[in-house]
């Protein structure tokens, strides 16, 4: 098993240098059910013009096209370098089963992209964080909630 993890990660690293050498950012992420690549993502930040369109995220979105499903319980994350905050939501969101990465948040730092602050934010109070939110129509938000609660045929998720 080490071999084809090892195997999937070069790919996701491959992945991460032949953006670099087409004008994205040095990020690559594959994902793999049943011992089968089902989705590759690169970075596609500044191609896309699309803050949120990192190689986890990208690939996320393939997998649940190709699968049918927003649930990717019993797929394996390989990703170039330690996810994001933002990837890290995504993959707890898809249900992601392992992560398995090349670059640590530290090595991601070292060249500029330091994603240290939104954790520090994500621990302050909401008064304190540096961008200002308010909580704005409560009331007339929470109808939504009421109506999702008692809906019988929802799909949770």
């Amino acid at each position: 098993m080490k071999n084809r993890d090892e195997q999937f990660m070069t790919k996701s690293i491959d992945l991460s240098i032949e953006n670099i050498k087409n004008g994205g950012g040095p990020f690559g992420a594959v994902i793999v059910k049943d011992g089968e690549v089902i989705a590759a993502g690169v970075n596609k930040v500044t191609k896309n013009t699309d803050p949120t369109a990192h190689a986890e995220v990208i690939a996320i979105r393939e997998a649940a096209k190709k699968l049918g499903t927003f649930d990717l319980s019993g797929c394996v994350i390989y990703a170039s370098c330690e996810p994001c905050p933002m990837c890290l939501g995504a993959i707890y969101w898809a249900h992601i089963d392992k992560i398995f990465y090349g670059n640590t948040k530290y090595d991601a730092k070292d060249i500029g992209f330091d994603d240290s602050f939104i954790y520090d934010e994500i621990e302050r109070p909401i008064n304190e964080r540096k961008i200002e939110t308010a909580q704005l129509l409560h009331n007339k938000a929470i109808v939504a909630f009421k109506e999702w609660g008692v809906k019988v045929d929802k799909i949770e998720y």
